[in-house]
């Protein structure tokens, strides 16, 4: 690393590099912005908050499902309840019609069986009742049950479709997050060891921005533009003199564009 003695001024040491490699710093800089807006893109894509919205609307429409599956399980077992009542009271007053009508027994006995024959035919419409009305329960509560299934598979296509177009995003932006690796490993060797390792200290420290442009006597960094002092500064520092903005302490390269020879 080629270091002068500290800058007076600014209490840091002077870093040499030609001016050819400070240029490239700006391809660097290019490079690595573009890989900090992929992996921006990658955290923020809109299929992503679209399916944590629909995995929450899952989650839901599967509590519901399960609840009315249960809810269905339940009447059920009433219904079951109810039929087998039913049936414990149709065979015994078929038992008792059978007795009547074979007219065994006394005058006493033949009349209380009428009147359990009564008594049962009664039991049973009111059994019947009941036995209807938890079946047209458990047939609301059956369609209800097989409306959120079809809900819930409506939603898992749903998902399936969206997830197939957030993978086709994430494929797209990781093949040009490789090619962009690929270009920033060719720019390395250009801009050298000494000014990238510079670089990359101040680019953790400023926002992901390490080097900027100075252009027309603005940084590009923090869009400041330069005072009349600093920029004599800098036009009468040698060519590769490394210069730090004042302001936001980013790397300067100087250009074309910079402003330095005019007013």
């Amino acid at each position: 690393m080629d270091l002068r003695p500290r800058c007076q001024r600014c209490r840091r040491y002077v870093l040499r590099a030609d001016p050819t490699r400070q240029l490239r710093l700006l391809d660097l800089q290019a490079v690595d912005t573009r890989l900090d807006q992929i992996a921006h893109a990658r955290a923020t894509l809109p299929q992503l908050r679209e399916l944590a919205g629909l995995g929450d609307r899952a989650r839901l429409l599967d509590t519901e499902v399960v609840n009315a599956r249960t809810a269905l399980s339940d009447v059920q077992r009433e219904v079951d309840k109810a039929e087998a009542d039913v049936q414990l009271v149709r065979g015994r007053a078929a038992r008792d019609q059978a007795r009547l009508d074979a007219g065994t027994g006394t005058a006493k006995d033949l009349q209380a069986l009428q009147h359990e024959v009564a008594s049962l035919a009664r039991r049973q419409g009111e059994l019947e009742d009941l036995e209807l009305e938890v079946m047209e329960r458990a047939e609301a509560l059956e369609l209800d049950a097989v409306r959120l299934e079809k809900a819930r598979a409506e939603l898992t296509a749903q998902i399936d479709e969206l997830a197939a177009t957030r993978d086709a995003a994430l494929g797209q932006l990781d093949a040009e997050a490789e090619q962009v690796v690929g270009r920033r490993s060719g720019i390395l060797p250009g801009v050298g060891e000494d000014l990238v390792t510079l670089y990359e200290k101040v680019r953790r420290s400023s926002g992901g921005t390490g080097a900027a442009e100075l252009k027309k006597r603005r940084c590009g960094g923090c869009g400041l533009e330069l005072n009349p002092h600093e920029m004599n500064r800098i036009t009468a520092a040698p060519a590769d003199e490394v210069i730090r903005c004042e302001e936001c302490v980013r790397i300067l390269v100087r250009t074309a564009e910079s402003g330095l020879f005019g007013p």
